[in-house]
């Protein structure tokens, strides 16, 4: 197993390219939140620099995609994605991130406030577009919206 998966320090593993084809077949989304040039989905997006944390999401239009830093920062951004979600935004707000329901944020920001598809088996993120080891933790898509049909 890639140890590098297990460590908070590298928190800048790619969304699957056949995942995110899947999903953006049903979203059609139109904003990358937490990207870099080289990994973003979308044709707009925020980057490290830009600091998404402190953007306005909820003016953007569309559906827009965020697949976090899966740092001690998590937190963090799925709390940002709630407030967001509850100030009015026009689309849905789809997280990609690691199923730890016992965690303080899910039960903060998620139960009861989004949907939650959980996904089978473990994906395989990606590193400079290259597929690596099944992450040693299973995934949820946590969306923030009406959704009304399952990605499987």
């Amino acid at each position: 197993m890639n140890n590098a998966l297990l460590s908070s320090e590298k928190n800048y593993w790619e969304t699957p390219h056949d995942f995110f084809k899947k999903m953006n077949e049903k979203y059609y989304f139109s904003f990358d939140l937490a990207a870099s040039p080289e990994n973003t989905k979308c044709e707009n997006f925020f980057s490290e620099e830009d600091n998404s944390l402190t953007k306005s999401w909820h003016e953007l239009k569309g559906n827009l995609f965020l697949n976090p830093p899966y740092g001690r920062e998590l937190r963090k951004w799925v709390k940002k994605a709630y407030e967001e979600s509850l100030k009015k935004h026009d689309g849905y707000i789809v997280l990609l991130i690691p199923a730890r329901t016992d965690t303080s944020y899910w039960h903060d920001f998620i139960f009861g406030k989004a949907q939650i598809k959980f996904l089978r088996g473990r994906l395989k993120f990606e590193l400079n577009g290259e597929s690596k080891d099944a992450a040693p933790f299973p995934s949820a898509l946590v969306i923030y919206g009406e959704a009304d049909s399952e990605i499987h």
